[in-house]
């Protein structure tokens, strides 16, 4: 399938509709706006159904296919932000703080972006091996704990309190969702999960849709950053991802995984963490400015990712592994 062909039906999806709806109402200053409590309850949701369609998909996988593409993610989320975090220093001379700070968001992983892309590849009839939400769950801390030991070794002790920043990730609603899920539906297995089906399968791409239509208006309100960030963030922003992106295809494929599979595993890769890593950073690096990790995961690699990003890292995967 063209790469052409890809984009049309990765951008005439619903979910990326609804993004694009929010990034407009936003743009036209709109009285648009979802209740927090519904974004609240929407994000449980999501990652609670993508841990629970993990655990049940890992309770019917062996470990001998498991092992090596967790090694693998687990890999990912070291290298990923010694890369990230050299690239902020040298050529983009950020400080200590601030080159941390984005080497954990990119570091980290997007639940949403995830979900987007089994979407896309569901839409396109590819398969993918059932226990990548695990994969998610594995890429989620990892990363975030690497670019905080970095900025404690480089930055000394003008940093924030790194221990409870540690604490709070751990801890934190998506780990516990995404893991505590994960248990669950590895315990409740097929069975289990055929009685939970209607709510968290048969709905899902519902609540997504929901969930990017809150999103896309989110973006578009750190857009206004842009100029502030500079042509570096731009760059950095699309650029990284992409690499990412090719490094998460590669190792999916030299550890077996499908075609699918090793799509996803790329879109992990080059996905940035909103919701984990933001909330880690503002504990450990509070010096950290916002308006450079936050406006390139959210306006800039986020919205990339979503419209364009997909169907490229598919094509890309195509050429890697072959076939279906």
């Amino acid at each position: 399938m063209a790469i052409v062909e890809l984009l049309q039906i990765n951008l005439l999806s619903p979910m990326v509709l609804a993004f694009a709806l929010g990034i407009t109402a936003t743009l036209v200053r709109s009285d648009l706006k979802l209740p927090d409590e519904l974004y609240t309850t929407l994000s449980i949701y999501l990652l609670l159904a993508i841990g629970l369609k993990g655990g049940i998909a890992l309770a019917q996988t062996s470990l001998a296919a498991f092992w090596a593409p967790a090694l693998a993610t687990l890999a990912l989320g070291v290298i990923i932000p010694i890369i990230a975090y050299g690239v902020a220093r040298k050529i983009g001379k950020l400080s200590v703080a601030d080159a941390a700070a984005l080497a954990a968001h990119y570091g980290s992983v997007s639940a949403v972006t995830f979900a987007a892309a089994q979407t896309f590849l569901d839409t396109v009839g590819v398969r993918y091996e059932g226990f990548m939400p695990a994969l998610v769950a594995i890429l989620e801390v990892p990363a975030i704990v690497i670019a905080l030991l970095i900025a404690q070794v480089a930055g000394g002790p003008q940093n924030g309190d790194w221990r409870k920043a540690l604490r709070e990730l751990i801890t934190s609603k998506s780990i516990l969702l995404l893991v505590g899920g994960m248990v669950i539906g590895w315990l409740a297995g097929p069975r289990g999960g055929k009685e939970v089906a209607p709510l968290f399968v048969d709905l899902f791409k519902g609540a997504l849709t929901f969930f990017l239509l809150e999103l896309g208006m989110v973006a578009a309100r750190r857009f206004r950053d842009l100029p502030s960030a500079g042509l570096f963030l731009l760059g950095f922003g699309i650029i990284i991802p992409i690499f990412n992106g090719l490094l998460g295809i590669w190792f999916g494929s030299m550890t077996g995984l499908s075609l699918g599979g090793s799509t996803i595993l790329g879109v992990l890769a080059a996905s940035a963490s909103y919701i984990a890593a933001p909330a880690a950073v503002r504990i450990a690096l509070p010096q950290a400015n916002p308006g450079f990790y936050l406006t390139a995961a959210l306006g800039i690699t986020f919205p990339f990712n979503l419209a364009i990003g997909l169907p490229l890292y598919y094509t890309i995967a195509s050429w890697i592994v072959g076939g279906h």
